[in-house]
């Protein structure tokens, strides 16, 4: 089974690069409809779907690395 399309347009959202402070949760409001908490909590769950690794596994490899040097800061 394939990705929904929010899934698939989280993790397009995630390869952006995004030009100054608030630009991303303004596209997070603007682009998806969401409250960025609930994109983040999306986001979070994707990541440990492995179709989200199959679809873009550079993306969701990164951004598992960014979140277990975060957790391992805590």
């Amino acid at each position: 089974m394939d990705l929904g399309q929010r899934e698939r347009d989280i993790l397009a959202l995630e390869r952006r690069g995004f030009p100054g402070p608030g630009a991303k949760e303004r596209a997070i409001r603007e682009e998806l409809g969401l409250a960025p908490v609930r994109y983040y909590q999306l986001l979070n769950a994707l990541l440990d779907d492995p179709r989200a690794l199959a679809a873009d596994p550079v993306t969701v490899n990164r951004l598992r690395r960014v979140r277990e040097s975060r957790r391992a800061e805590r």
